[in-house]
């Protein structure tokens, strides 16, 4: 399991870091008691067309649950290649504008297959992430967006426009306008925006943890995207 945490530093910066980065201890989040780190391991990342290696640590419940987590930094999404900002540009030139999928991915520089997936994700997980993320509004004090019904193209607006108004409320605590809309999404959905399965998001600021309604049903995630 992923714990996504705020991380504001570039993603040069933490690359470079290596296997010294600093990343702050959670508490698990199956059973909330403290964990310690455990190890880590390296993985690629995409940011502006190039790979870079980052070292992902995890951390160990000290608890009953014994759980391992992966600590990711915000700036990635579960299981894919590109960096959160990439993946958000993709998803906000298509949904807003009035181009398609391939346009939007030869402005980000990525292969129009991996955008075509990406799109293609989020409409299928719209009216959960629209859902959630209205409900997150509305913990975090902010005014929830009309929904509605609806699928498809629609759908997708409706839940980028969910996303926005819970980073807009964001925004009132401490540190989070400073993060940007897609590193908070993936705090907020656990790094697994894209998942293939559809589980409960959740955001933890300070000790505190919000838990959206969002039915937890589907297939456990599938693989990375290609490059």
């Amino acid at each position: 399991m992923a714990i996504v945490w705020p991380c504001p530093a570039s993603v040069a910066a933490y690359a470079r870091a290596g296997r010294a980065v600093v990343v702050p201890r959670p508490d698990c989040a199956g059973c909330g008691l403290a964990m310690t780190f455990w190890s880590g391991y390296w993985r690629h990342v995409r940011d502006e067309g190039r790979c870079v290696k980052i070292f992902v640590r995890r951390a160990r419940c000290g608890g009953g649950c014994a759980a391992t987590h992966a600590l990711l930094p915000a700036f990635v999404l579960a299981g894919r290649l590109d960096v959160t900002a990439t993946v958000g540009a993709v998803l906000e030139d298509v949904v807003d504008g009035p181009g398609g999928v391939r346009p939007a991915a030869a402005r980000a520089g990525v292969p129009y297959s991996t955008a075509r997936g990406w799109l293609r994700r989020f409409g299928m997980r719209a009216s959960e992430v629209a859902v959630g993320f209205a409900a997150l509004t509305v913990e975090l004090g902010g005014d929830a967006p009309s929904l509605g019904g609806g699928v498809g193209g629609g759908g997708r607006v409706r839940a980028l426009a969910a996303l926005r108004c819970a980073y807009g409320a964001a925004t009132a605590l401490p540190g989070w306008a400073a993060l940007g809309l897609w590193r908070f999404v993936s705090c907020g959905s656990g790094g697994r925006l894209l998942a293939a399965n559809t589980v409960s998001l959740w955001l933890v600021v300070g000790k505190r943890r919000f838990l959206p309604p969002v039915p937890a049903t589907g297939r456990p995630e599938g693989g990375r995207d290609g490059p």
